[in-house]
């Protein structure tokens, strides 16, 4: 079940989604070895991991850099290994916020950007091997790799890939986002 807003508007509160648990190495219970490689993530997927700091709780983002990658942040706007990612307004408003649109290297999804003149944890961000850069669609409003920093592979749990169920306690199931494809 997705916890907060920051990865609207991709994800929203009450979604519940289906993880794929293999798409990144197939792993042994409880010790979590990985035993087989079965890829690896690509710029752009959705991605479900414990949080290094306490691997208890899980995390969902999308991912910004690759092992290696230069990435940098700077007025909304990321720059990948010196190549500017295109960013544009799609028209849309969502909670009050500007709706854009991200294109990952082929990649499109939508961002959510509230202050659109102030940007936080502008920065350079350099992924050291074995780890990945990690960002919320909700740009402003996600506590991601900005703060937790990179994470490293063995932290993954897997790609997510729809949504089965959209349920907020007292209200009807929202039918038109099951099975909704995360993109």
């Amino acid at each position: 079940r997705i916890p907060s807003g920051s990865m609207e508007p991709t994800l929203v509160v009450g979604d519940f989604i289906f993880v794929k648990k293999f798409s990144y190495g197939l792993r042994l219970p409880v010790t979590e070895t990985k035993i087989i490689e079965t890829g690896e993530p690509k710029l752009g997927d959705v991605v479900v991991f414990r949080l290094p700091s306490d691997p208890k709780i899980n995390y969902i983002k999308r991912v910004v850099g690759l092992p290696g990658d230069e990435v940098s942040y700077e007025r909304h706007r990321l720059t990948i290994n010196g190549t500017s990612m295109d960013l544009s307004p799609n028209g849309e408003i969502f909670e009050n916020a500007p709706v854009y649109l991200e294109d990952l290297d082929g990649r499109v999804h939508e961002i959510l950007i509230h202050d659109p003149g102030h940007s936080k944890q502008d920065g350079m961000y350099v992924v050291p091997e074995g780890e990945y850069l990690m960002m919320g669609d909700n740009r402003d409003r996600s506590k991601d790799s900005r703060y937790i920093g990179t994470i490293p592979e063995k932290y993954l749990v897997g790609e997510a890939v729809r949504v089965w169920m959209h349920f907020i306690p007292w209200n009807m199931p929202d039918w038109a986002r099951i099975g909704t494809k995360i993109e």
